[in-house]
């Protein structure tokens, strides 16, 4: 289990397989909102806390890999 607190602005989302998911643009609810430079449409995306395995060294780990990742961003 993660501590939500430890989730900060500019940390790094990387997949279960280290591939670069996204940058954290703010924490909303339940949900991490990413910023537009990640995406392809430029528009923000989220991706939802329950994805996420652990934080550690400044970095989001998910439960997921990024092109499942990359499948459930809202």
């Amino acid at each position: 289990m993660f501590d939500k607190l430890r989730i900060k602005e500019h940390m790094e989302i990387v997949g279960k397989n280290g591939q670069h998911v996204g940058t954290v643009d703010e924490k909303q609810d339940d949900r991490i909102k990413m910023t537009r430079t990640d995406s392809d449409d430029g528009k923000h995306h989220f991706i939802d806390m329950d994805l996420i395995d652990r934080v550690e060294d400044n970095r989001i780990y998910l439960k997921v890999d990024q092109p499942t990742a990359d499948g459930v961003k809202a």
